[in-house]
């Protein structure tokens, strides 16, 4: 597929539009970091508004936004408080929110960096920044590559083990973090890290097809979450609180590779 002709799903990314065991697992985890009851809480790159749905299970005081038109429209049947705009300019007071969601999202913006900086404006003090980001060291890219001009959507074993210099040629369409490139989005920025995990995939698909192999992967793969292996899972797990000022050391309780 022509770059120049690409569909704005491949730079975009396909969000969340089905609630399943994935999601449920990664709103486990995010209620494990920032209450969610009666809180302000904004999903950014909301997609239809899946996890806006979800989240208004705790609070009425939900937001999202995406920048695609279709995909907002079609939610805001359903869901409120849907917006279209842009990840690095949000539509929002200063110290609006008490949560801001980030899932599979920064890897596709047009400035990870002011994506962060603009989120942390809108978090309010002691508020809580969740992120779900691709991680470098996962065996395979999930987005798809291209092959010259042609894109080809598979599951690529290798590809993010690759030097940035080469990967952005299979990849110039999705980013993929390590540690120091995570650590590199909040320099300078008034938040401290106080967890950084990582998370390997649901495998739900599998499981619809062949539950008792879905089952096991889930089971292997969820075990070495507990281990040093967790930092080849599929993403970077990134709970980051608001401060006042910028710390002088970004850690708290984290884990990094």
């Amino acid at each position: 597929m022509d770059q120049a002709a690409q569909p704005r799903w491949i730079t975009l990314g396909h969000p969340s539009y089905v609630w399943r065991y994935g999601q449920d697992r990664r709103l486990s985890l995010i209620q494990k970091y920032a209450p969610l009851e009666n809180r302000w809480i904004l999903d950014i790159g909301c997609g239809i508004g899946t996890y806006v749905r979800k989240f208004r299970e705790f609070s009425e005081h939900v937001f999202g936004i995406d920048v695609e038109h279709e995909r907002v429209a079609e939610g805001a049947r359903s869901v409120p408080h849907l917006l279209v705009g842009e990840a690095e300019v949000l539509p929002f007071k200063d110290e609006t929110f008490d949560v801001i969601l980030l899932n599979e999202v920064i890897e596709h913006v047009r400035d990870d960096a002011q994506t962060v900086a603009d989120a942390l404006r809108v978090l309010r003090p002691g508020g809580r920044l969740i992120i779900f980001a691709p991680n470098r060291l996962y065996l395979f890219e999930t987005h798809g590559i291209y092959l010259g001009r042609h894109y080809v959507f598979r599951l690529i074993p290798f590809i993010n083990w690759l030097p940035d210099v080469v990967r952005r040629r299979f990849c110039p369409h999705v980013r993929a973090y390590t540690t120091r490139d995570v650590r590199r989005l909040f320099a300078g920025q008034p938040a401290k890290i106080i967890h950084h995990g990582y998370v390997y995939p649901g495998f739900d698909n599998i499981v619809a097809r062949h539950r008792s192999v879905g089952f096991t992967l889930r089971n292997v793969c969820y075990a070495l979450e507990r281990t040093p292996l967790q930092c080849f899972g599929l993403s970077h797990f990134v709970v980051a609180e608001r401060v006042s000022t910028p710390p002088t050391g970004l850690s708290g309780s984290s884990s990094y590779q």
